[in-house]
């Protein structure tokens, strides 16, 4: 059965919080997605530990951005710390407002602190052409969707060996279990053709990856490990419960890294 980790109460609390958030922003003028500094609850529960800085991720993976790694960073250690992939070693990011024909997958191990792949990664026909505007969370909209992801497990199908992906924010991912929403491989992944159409082909809404490496990615991810997906979308940024919750807050706190500076 999928996870659930936000109960409706906390649902309620976060939705709250954020909105609280987006303003403040709005009012200071703070770049959208990284909310103001506000009071962290005593209470609030402590992540699994392990998760690297994020300036190592960036050294990492120079050619990414580093803030949407720390993005990625922030919903995993709130994930976390509402008991979600506690023992995940392994986090792709995916970044949306590039090219399809650039690689925008960064896949790292966390326990040992490596980049495993930088990889070419489809998006859904209907997000857009070479680089995707349109996200969606419904059924029959061939969209890719935004937001965190727990992987669970892999089978063999239509599109050959794949990886299921819990999607574990509300009204933006948490459908991807219903619509088959799967990591793939797929021959229209392909950098050659792709560049004679201007973009790479494209999927239902799958993350879909060059044949030659899904297996070894997919063996990698699977079985409780995180996938971010990221795109410049506002009302997201603004508003997701995993990128604003008090975990985030706290860890931003005791690295010295202020959620609104870069």
């Amino acid at each position: 059965m999928p996870y659930r980790p936000l109960t409706l109460a906390l649902a309620l609390a976060l939705a709250v919080s954020s909105f609280s958030l987006a303003f403040e922003a709005a009012a200071s003028g703070a770049r959208p997605g990284r909310p103001s500094s506000v009071a962290v609850p005593q209470q609030a529960i402590s992540p699994a530990p392990g998760l690297p800085p994020p300036q190592r991720l960036a050294r990492l993976a120079p050619a990414a951005d580093p803030e949407v790694l720390d993005l990625a960073l922030d919903a995993v250690r709130c994930a976390q710390a509402e008991g979600v992939g506690r023992t995940a070693k392994r986090l792709a990011v995916i970044d949306y407002s590039r090219s399809s024909l650039q690689p925008r997958l960064w896949v790292f191990d966390l326990a040992s602190r490596k980049l495993l792949y930088k990889e070419l990664v489809a998006h859904g026909q209907g997000s857009g052409g070479n680089v995707p505007t349109h996200f969606s969370n419904a059924d029959g909209s061939h969209a890719s969707s935004l937001g965190l992801f727990v992987t669970g497990s892999t089978y063999t199908g239509h599109n050959g060996y794949s990886l299921r992906m819990d999607g574990l924010e509300h009204g933006i991912n948490d459908a991807a279990m219903a619509r088959a929403i799967v990591m793939h491989g797929a021959a229209y992944v392909n950098e050659a053709s792709g560049r004679q159409m201007g973009r790479l082909g494209r999927s239902w809404g799958c993350p879909a990856l060059r044949k030659a490496v899904a297996k070894p990615i997919i063996d990698v991810m699977k079985n409780g490990q995180f996938v971010f997906s990221y795109y410049p979308d506002q009302a997201w940024l603004a508003h997701s419960a995993l990128l604003h919750c008090a975990a985030s807050h706290v860890a931003s706190r005791d690295t010295g890294r202020h959620p609104a500076s870069s």
